[in-house]
């Protein structure tokens, strides 16, 4: 008998027969084929070195699912890679898995699966379990996808708030909100021709490279959601200590300025996901700049402000290009729903 063959996904793609096996075994196995992958078990068996690992979990709603410089799929690869990368370890292996709306196209999840693949291929990781599951029509916007991820913490890297002291040097590592200010250009009810990009992309070549060549890398985070006055603002209030940056320091795309300014946001409290601010000692900051610049990844970094004092509460806070002072707040909550 002749296999029908569809377009669409159903809700009997969820339902753990013929149909649901047919799509993993047709559409998804080719995509993310791997040895592990193959065995289709409940769970991963994997072999590691290393007695020390890092693990993280994530969830990706981004609305439109395509977007210039990526989509869902290489969001989701790029998004957990990078909480690994600056947790300080060597990213190695990912779960993944899909939740499907009735009736979503074949052709976009295959092009989602195709990102996937891509990322993670590029940055030697592989999708080694995951699960899939069906909704109703309406009931998941398209496609929702979850992640789990698993990195071998590199040798001798001690990462954490503790280590941060007055003095230090803050560093990111390009200009900043790329990625939010596109996704809401493209939003249907706010769209506008513009050369906007995302700056969605994997991390860990770079991480990894700065933690085995420099030893004065005390923190790092990556300020997607809230941007990065939530990341200043989370380092002093977990350091107890006071940030100043300088405005005039943090690179930002004209045209990323402009959006923001048109549509009446912070540019600071904008979404990143290519992107990690680095604390580290005075001695390596220089060093750290170089290795970054050498990078396709970091060629814009910038030493943005420094660590000091707390003189009454910790606090952040941004010297204008006109000498003034601001206090950068914690962001109350997101700009707009649905960014990463």
């Amino acid at each position: 008998m002749k296999k029908a063959k569809h377009d669409r996904i159903l809700l009997a793609h969820g339902g753990g027969g013929q149909l649901m096996d047919e799509l993993i075994r047709n559409l998804i196995l080719p995509k993310l084929k791997n040895d592990v992958l193959a065995e289709l078990g409940d769970s991963a068996k994997l072999n590691l070195a290393s007695g020390s690992v890092c693990f993280t979990t994530d969830s990706y709603v981004v609305k439109p699912l395509f977007f210039n410089g990526g989509d869902i799929g290489k969001l989701a690869v790029c998004g957990t890679i990078n909480d690994l990368a600056v947790a300080g370890s060597k990213p190695i292996a990912m779960a993944l898995s899909l939740i499907i709306e009735e009736g979503f196209e074949i052709k976009l999840l295959e092009k989602i699966l195709d990102s996937i693949s891509e990322q993670a291929r590029l940055n030697n990781v592989d999708v080694v379990t995951g699960d899939m599951k069906t909704v109703e029509a309406g009931a998941a916007d398209k496609i929702f996808i979850n992640t789990a991820g698993l990195g071998v913490k590199l040798p001798n890297v001690d990462l954490g708030m503790k280590n941060i002291a007055v003095g230090d040097k803050i560093i990111i590592n390009g200009t900043i909100g790329d990625h939010g200010m596109t996704i809401i250009s493209q939003r249907k009810d706010i769209k506008f021709q513009s050369s906007l990009k995302s700056d969605c992309a994997c991390l860990a070549s770079l991480t990894c490279q700065l933690l085995q060549n420099i030893t004065g890398i005390k923190f790092m985070r990556d300020p997607t959601r809230g941007g990065l006055a939530a990341t200043l603002n989370e380092i002093s209030r977990d350091s107890a200590l006071s940030i100043e940056v300088r405005e005039a320091d943090i690179p930002i795309k004209a045209v990323v300025q402009t959006a923001a300014d048109m549509l009446g946001f912070d540019v600071l409290n904008i979404a990143n996901e290519g992107k990690f601010v680095a604390v580290v000692s005075p001695e390596s900051a220089d060093d750290c700049l170089n290795i970054c610049r050498k990078h396709p990844l970091g060629k814009d970094a910038k030493i943005i402000g420094e660590i000091v004092q707390t003189h009454d509460v910790p606090t952040v806070e941004l010297i204008t290009k006109i000498s003034g002072r601001r206090i950068i707040q914690m962001p109350y909550g997101r700009e707009l729903p649905r960014i990463c």
